[in-house]
């Protein structure tokens, strides 16, 4: 076994300790660089595929197993509940155990899963598996990221974590197209059931290529009661984002959760000061480029997640696609990301990441400003163009900031690091989510009234107002069977333009927060510790 030299959490200042000099390269398949970034590629597209992949069968669930809308909203929201919680703690098990045996272990459980979810006949059982699924991602997750960090020299991972990050974008934006095939040609089960020989493909990968990579001075133990108290904020967080649409946000509900959730970090960080070995050393945010790398990707996804959360409904709600329409639509965004990660790798190799992530990040608030132009009647070219510049900006993000965060890391806290990173990204996308969606809320109750009464509509009832509000919301026109066709055509407008009113602000405030995080990129650097992963011990 090589020796790994033990590396500052600060990540200010001093020199990057050399990869140990008996260190040497891996022969043939086994431990080789590109042959492992194919391998966890492969389970982190199951990963990032059911992100999106499954709303478009939702609908087909909800009719084939007599769902009511709150279950099926719980097929998501356990999912996303469950990878959020376990991110970090996941992250931990592979620094402790090795990156290998939990990557390996998060595929077969995820495959499991989604199989067991395709054989399932209630909606209940859905969504146990769903959570299920949640918990083996978050294995695989941050495992990935430790083994890229640990396989590839300091002067290749950008590259690696650029075409890591385009696997990740291609899948989540692939989703919608993929999913709308799948249930439209197939049925729902094939949503899920495509991820069993993919799994398998990846397991039989991961045990031929895959390297086990421990630093020697890995941790021996488990900060249980650090676990529990992580844990448990990360739940009260989460599951405040989610329930506020539905309990609003002044409900003493939501603030209970968030009170508990902040007692829960603060006795956590306090814990972390009196553990021997914390499950986040909290040193590690001493590290200032570190800091702003986390900061950085939650303000992303609020960004990303949160507006193209209403593009879905725009382009098949108000320009009536079908879901396969939609997501080809998009295909733009996509293409980008696919193009543009590879190529912010290269540019980060070259100058660093703070001028890439601040000019992507500005590049995503003047694609979120432009799509907050988009009308009822807005040509798919201006789409497009809006779509191509969210990607392209979001690429050089995707990849700088998961390498400012595991590269400033020291590497037996790899998997921690890489935690962290897509922790940042799930509470990111709940409260991008969470927030936009509550000023889309405000500005649909406080315009669809004097628009109604405007296009001179029959006045309506209190209870009526606050259906007809929910539907346009998702900019559904909110019509009565039977509803005379003049009529019908004048709702429609009003619940189109009131939808775009409120799409249009809730873009403009995923700008804004695209440009505060354009000043936080500035605080980023390149990671001091990446060095160290080509010399990790190979077990």
């Amino acid at each position: 076994m090589t020796s790994q030299t033990t590396i500052e959490t600060t990540g200010s200042g001093g020199k990057a300790p050399a990869a140990p000099s008996d260190a040497t390269p891996a022969k043939g398949l086994r431990g080789h660089p590109w042959f492992t970034l194919i391998t966890v590629a492969v389970g982190v597209m199951m990963v990032a595929l059911d992100g999106t992949i499954v709303a478009i069968a939702n609908p087909a669930i909800q009719k084939d197993l007599g769902a009511t809308f709150a279950e099926v909203q719980w097929i998501t929201n356990g999912y996303f509940l469950a990878l959020a919680v376990a991110l970090i703690t996941a992250g931990k098990l592979g620094d402790r155990f090795g990156h290998r045996q939990t990557f390996l272990i998060g595929v077969v459980g995820f495959a499991a899963a989604s199989g067991a979810i395709g054989l399932s006949s209630s909606i209940g059982a859905v969504v146990v598996f769903r959570v299920f699924q949640g918990l083996f991602g978050a294995l695989l997750m941050p495992a990935a990221l430790g083994l890229l960090r640990a396989t590839f020299p300091a002067e290749k991972l950008n590259m690696a974590i650029g075409i890591w990050g385009m696997v990740i974008g291609a899948s989540t934006a692939g989703g919608p197209i993929l999913g709308g095939v799948l249930v439209e040609h197939v049925n729902w089960q094939s949503v899920f059931f495509i991820n069993v020989p993919v799994g398998i493909i990846a397991v039989v990968l991961g045990v031929v290529i895959l390297l086990d990579h421990r630093a020697e001075n890995a941790p021996r133990s488990f900060d249980i009661l650090g676990i529990a108290l992580l844990s448990s904020a990360m739940f009260c967080l989460v599951w405040a984002l989610i329930k506020a649409p539905e309990w609003g946000w002044g409900d003493g509900k939501t603030w209970l959760f968030i009170a508990g959730s902040v007692l829960g970090f603060a006795l956590f960080a306090f814990w972390e000061t009196k553990v021997k070995e914390p499950l986040i050393p909290l040193a590690l945010f001493r590290s200032v480029p570190l800091s702003a790398g986390v900061v950085l990707m939650v303000l992303m996804a609020i960004a990303f997640m949160g507006g193209l959360f209403f593009v879905t409904f725009y382009l098949q709600n108000v320009h009536g696609m079908s879901p396969i329409d939609a997501g080809l639509h998009l295909l733009p965004l996509t293409g980008m990301m696919i193009v543009g990660s590879p190529l912010a790798g290269a540019m980060i190799t070259k100058l660093g990441p703070r001028v890439p992530l601040a000019g992507g990040m500005a590049a995503t608030a003047i694609a979120m400003y432009g799509m907050s132009t988009l009308q009822t009647d807005t040509g798919s070219g201006i789409m497009s163009l809006w779509f191509a510049l969210l990607g392209l900006g979001l690429a050089p993000v995707m990849v700088g900031a998961t390498e400012v965060i595991v590269g400033n890391a020291p590497m037996e806290l790899s998997g921690v690091a890489g935690g962290l990173q897509q922790a940042a990204m799930q509470i990111g996308g709940s409260l991008g989510t969470a927030v936009l969606g509550a000023v889309m809320a405000s500005k649909v109750d406080s315009d669809l009234a004097g628009n109604w009464t405007d296009a001179g509509l029959p006045p309506l009832t209190a209870a009526q107002e606050a259906q007809a509000s929910e539907a346009v919301q998702v900019g559904v026109a909110p019509l009565a069977p039977g509803t005379p066709e003049q009529i019908a055509a004048k709702i429609t407008d009003v619940a189109h333009d009131t939808f775009i009113s409120g799409m249009s602000l809730a873009s403009l405030v995923a700008a804004g927060v695209a440009v505060v995080a354009v000043a936080v990129a500035f605080l980023t650097k390149r990671g001091e510790n990446a060095e160290a992963g080509a010399g990790a011990a190979h077990i």
